[in-house]
């Protein structure tokens, strides 16, 4: 009995531990701990209940990863109703909004909260004594499904609150990180599975799953916007309900604001407006609500959407084209995307003439033909895309598209497998196209980061014999290479001189750039930090490879399965023997020893000895944010030379613009490493 009384008291505690740790990672944005000590308490925790069955609560971190498949989705009734929102398009559609409002309110002018609006799915959370009890989706605003079991498995939302609370509700918008969605949907045309049209349908479906293991192998996320009931007073403005809900742990909008006019949140829309493309989830808009909630009160609803609230739209990135014809290439894994080839379109800042169309049943399913005259949308997303064709302007004659039997660069048979959208071609180890995309892979940005190595470099260096796998790139010669058409000296020695840089990158480097199945960006470096070389990674087996956050058992089984090949495992002997072999650097400063903790940094132009890749890399490891574009949010400025237009507007706003010298002496202070 001593044993369960001493087992008990050390689970609560570290429940508690746990709780607090999670509110700092999550809300605060400020952890104390590194991630391995975090996963060490949760270790423990499981081990004590795996002891002692009878400790297991609603709120263990067993529970994170999904339980037994429902049979269906339960109903649940909404207390309170989750009302949609009126929608403005304009600044004048805003100000014809507040005139409407101010009427209610007896021309008392209110104070506006705004915040982005994360496009994703609407849930309601329920609270009982500190542990969640209820997670539902929005529904008709009435009834919507119980959903708990899902719920349970994001990690982003507490199964415990940090603070002593009866019953709360909380309100907020499931959604799939930008990465993570790329990363779902990369792996699905690999393994020839359909694709989700866009992040929000993925974190739809994945939310309305009757098997929660799922989706607990997918990372969604989730922010709160509005705490709709509690036991005891509720706070007087809208922005003091978010912060309760912040010191109960419950993750918030950081790019939330409050106590603004009319004129302020016009500006607010133009600033988010230029750094929406740069976040790592969707957003469509902004929603502007009054903040008192006496007022909200005052303004009531109609029958349909509360007065006192309103969604911004932002315009979608849309246009009208030709699609030239159709063509097909052949990925690293042999198969064959089709992709429209457009009359060159101005869309989102960009010039477009290429679409990828996905595969044969996405073509089908659009009724996509050479000649047709398409809608192009880049609303948010990174590639853009064909959402429908304009039939009416669709010529005589035109001839529905199909995939060719034969491999276009090798005229190996193509294969479509029982059940699988993705047609293959089957000549892997002759289709100079699967080799040519995975030298590009290799030689990219987030790989080895050869920049000197482009498609026009590649071709040459297969049809030339002079490479057969990315190991032979470090065997090139100086005489070799400029012997090339259009090479010379010069760019042959800036070649060479990349490759030899790239033999100091960290090891999540190179697991990206080898391009096994399921290894993103991401899990690249998980796996990279969790191991630290390419020797023990080798020898990892399920148990520990699926043990680790983010990992889910496909990318596990496609690490063991890469590693079981004698043909990678002789590549990975030949890198090695060429001095690609490394182990991953962590800073030896913690971020909050780093000047960037916590900041967001804009880095422009050349930094010398260091790519920009390697300086973002850095400053995320060192607990900074990277972003794309200058506004008052932005902390810093890293100016190099040749440094344009970001630096004017830095200094046009007032911003710290630190040049390179300065930002290695930051570096350099907080004890942080050299390349990443």
């Amino acid at each position: 009995m001593k044993a369960v009384a001493q087992a008990r008291a050390r689970a609560e505690a570290l429940r508690l531990e746990i709780a607090r740790h999670r509110k700092r990672y999550y809300v605060d944005n400020d952890p104390e701990i590194a991630d391995g000590e975090y996963d060490a308490l949760e270790r423990e925790l499981l081990e004590l209940e795996k002891s002692f069955p009878e400790l297991v609560t609603s709120d263990s971190p067993s529970l994170r990863v999904g339980g037994e498949p429902a049979e269906e989705i339960p109903q649940f009734s909404h207390t309170i109703p989750m009302l949609s929102l009126d929608n403005a398009y304009s600044g004048n559609d805003l100000r014809e909004w507040e005139k409407r409002l101010v009427k209610f309110l007896g021309d008392r002018l209110p104070s506006y909260f705004v915040e982005p609006k994360v496009d994703g799915l609407s849930i309601a959370v329920h609270y009982r004594d500190g542990l969640l009890a209820v997670g539902a989706t929005r529904g008709n605003g009435e009834t919507g499904e119980d959903v708990t079991a899902n719920v349970r498995t994001i990690r982003s939302i507490p199964l415990r609150l940090t603070l002593t609370a009866g019953h709360v509700e909380a309100r907020g918008e499931v959604f799939f990180p930008r990465s993570a969605f790329e990363e779902l949907n990369h792996s699905r045309g690999e393994a020839g599975q359909p694709l989700f049209a866009n992040p929000r349908n993925a974190a739809a479906g994945t939310l309305r799953l009757l098997d929660s293991r799922i989706t607990a192998a997918r990372r969604l996320d989730c922010v709160f916007y509005q705490l709709a009931q509690c036991d005891g007073a509720m706070p007087d403005t809208h922005s003091a309900g978010l912060q309760l809900l912040s010191d109960l742990g419950l993750k918030t909008n950081r790019l939330n604001r409050s106590g603004l006019n009319m004129e302020e949140v016009l500006e607010y829309l133009d600033e988010l407006a230029d750094g929406k493309d740069t976040l790592d989830y969707e957003i469509d808009g902004v929603v502007v609500k009054v903040d008192e909630l006496a007022y909200r009160e005052l303004a009531g609803s109609t029958s349909k959407f509360p007065r006192w609230a309103v969604a911004y739209k932002y315009p979608a990135e849309q246009a009208t084209t030709k699609v030239l014809r159709i063509s097909v290439q052949v990925g690293r894994t042999g198969v064959l995307t089709p992709v429209a080839e457009l009359d060159p379109v101005s869309l989102a800042g960009t010039t477009v003439s290429r679409a990828t169309l996905h595969n044969q049943d996405e073509i089908e399913r659009k009724d996509i033909r050479a000649g047709d005259t398409v809608w192009v949308e880049k609303a948010g997303e990174i590639i853009p895309q064909v959402t429908k064709v304009v039939h009416g302007k669709r010529r005589k004659g035109s001839r529905k598209f199909h995939m060719p039997d034969r491999c276009p660069a090798c005229s190996s048979p193509v294969i479509r497998e029982e059940g699988q959208v993705a047609h293959r071609c089957t000549g892997q180890l002759i289709c100079p196209a699967q080799r040519k995309q995975a030298l590009l892979h290799f030689a990219s940005r987030k790989g080895m980061e050869l920049q000197g190595l482009g498609e026009a470099l590649v071709e040459q260096l297969i049809e030339n014999e002079m490479v057969r796998d990315v190991s032979d790139l470090y065997a090139l010669t100086q005489e070799r290479l400029s012997g090339l058409p259009r090479m010379g000296e010069l760019s042959a020695g800036n070649v060479l001189d990349q490759l030899e840089a790239s033999r100091s990158l960290p090891l999540h480097r190179l697991l990206f750039a080898l391009g096994i199945r399921h290894v993103g960006e991401r899990a690249a470096k998980v796996l990279a930090s969790a191991f630290g070389s390419m020797a023990a990674l080798a020898v990892a087996d399920a148990g520990a490879l699926e043990g680790l956050d983010e990992i889910g058992p496909k990318t596990a089984a496609e690490v063991i399965l890469f590693f079981s090949r004698s043909e990678n495992r002789e590549l990975i002997a030949r890198l090695a023997g060429a001095g690609v072999n490394p182990v991953e650097e962590v800073a030896s400063g913690t971020a909050a020893d780093s000047p960037f903790d916590g900041k967001t940094v804009v880095i422009t132009g050349t930094l010398p000895g260091r790519s920009r890749q390697q300086a973002r890399d850095l400053v995320e490891q060192m607990g900074g944010r990277v972003s794309g574009t200058v506004s008052r949010r932005t902390d810093f400025v890293v100016a190099g030379e040749a440094a344009g237009s970001k630096r004017a507007k830095a200094e046009q706003l007032g911003i710290t613009i630190i040049n390179a010298q300065q930002f290695e002496a930051m570096v350099t202070a907080a004890g942080g490493s050299g390349n990443t």
